[in-house]
């Protein structure tokens, strides 16, 4: 294997997420707008180009692949592309293949993404009320998504809900969405809104809750235990002891996790986005096309950009101000 993949402050980026569209069947107020305009499919990689490039960074040391999108689960044929990374399972080189999604499609893949040496996935879930659900998401139904919850586990997905906390829409259900994962054996992570995207009438300021806040919560009615565990992504877990339940944060803006950051963000267009809370980026789309027969000017420029990764973002919410908003959306870096 080449030299491993080592940012500026020390890091190793062993953590690869691969946006593979922009296109989502939902609309959910964080992550889009309600009328998005989609990029050409010809500005997109294709399954091939992105099996190269992923293919690439796991000859530099990236051990584990998060697909994501958009929702990753719409695009055309992609479980070839799933298929074709389990030959990396297979060697060794790759440790783990995971995936990001609305859980909208697993009742119609579920099956196969286990067969492909998919054994997680997270599916995005921020509440369980039907008519908050298809506000939250615009064109979604629940009653889709909690299916798929039941093919992922018929299938044999280990399953952890990621549900983004939103003062004044889903703080009432934190009972409630605990005890349904736990009831159905589900690790649950909360996550902080970030200040990604233009919006038009929704506020990232009003849609903020703390996680210092929600686990303030949690300590009311259980006795919480920091864990030491890691899962190589930016959550930080603890238990709560009278059920066992395992919770994890994602914290951006109350308590970055910068300091231990090992991942990086291929868009579905090829540009690598060092850090999901900056706009620097590196085009690898071109060194892919210009030089079909060799991955050697696509290896130097994926060492270029790693030499680049800032050492961390700048998503700030305390002047009362979305500082660090970042003019693209979410679905478009990968959620």
């Amino acid at each position: 294997m080449s030299a491993p993949l080592i940012d500026p402050f020390a890091r190793a980026i062993t953590y690869l997420r691969v946006s593979v569209t922009d296109r989502c069947d939902f609309r959910c107020v964080y992550c889009m707008s309600e009328h998005m305009t989609f990029l050409p499919k010809k500005e997109l990689l294709t399954l091939e180009e992105l099996d190269r490039m992923c293919s690439t960074f796991i000859h530099l040391g990236v051990q584990k692949l998060r697909i994501t999108g958009g929702e990753p689960l719409v695009r055309r044929d992609i479980m070839t592309f799933f298929r074709a990374m389990s030959r990396h399972l297979d060697s060794g080189a790759l440790k783990e293949l995971t995936v990001t999604t609305n859980g909208s499609q697993l009742e119609r893949f579920a099956a196969d993404l286990y067969a492909a040496g998919v054994r997680r996935v997270n599916i995005s879930l921020d509440t369980l009320d039907q008519d908050k659900f298809a506000a939250i998401t615009r064109w979604g139904r629940l009653d889709q998504v909690l299916r798929g919850v039941d093919a992922a586990q018929k299938a044999g997905l280990r399953v952890k809900i990621n549900a983004v906390a939103l003062k004044g829409f889903n703080e009432d259900e934190l009972p409630a969405i605990t005890d349904w994962c736990g009831q159905r054996g589900m690790d649950l992570t909360w996550i902080e809104v970030m200040p990604m995207g233009d919006l038009g009438n929704e506020s990232r300021l009003d849609q903020y809750w703390s996680l210092k806040d929600v686990r303030a919560r949690y300590e009311d009615h259980y006795t919480v235990t920091d864990l030491a565990e890691r899962t190589g992504g930016p959550a930080r877990y603890v238990r709560l002891e009278e059920t066992g339940q395992k919770i994890g944060f994602i914290t951006p803006l109350s308590h970055n996790f910068c300091e231990s950051c090992n991942r990086v963000r291929l868009t579905c267009t090829g540009q690598l986005f060092m850090c999901l809370g900056q706009e620097d980026m590196a085009d690898l789309r071109a060194p892919l096309r210009e030089h079909p027969n060799s991955e050697v000017p696509l290896e130097h420029a994926i060492r270029a950009a790693i030499a680049l990764k800032p050492e961390g973002h700048d998503f700030d919410y305390s002047r009362q101000r979305a500082d660090g908003q970042m003019s693209r959306h979410m679905s478009h870096t990968g959620g």
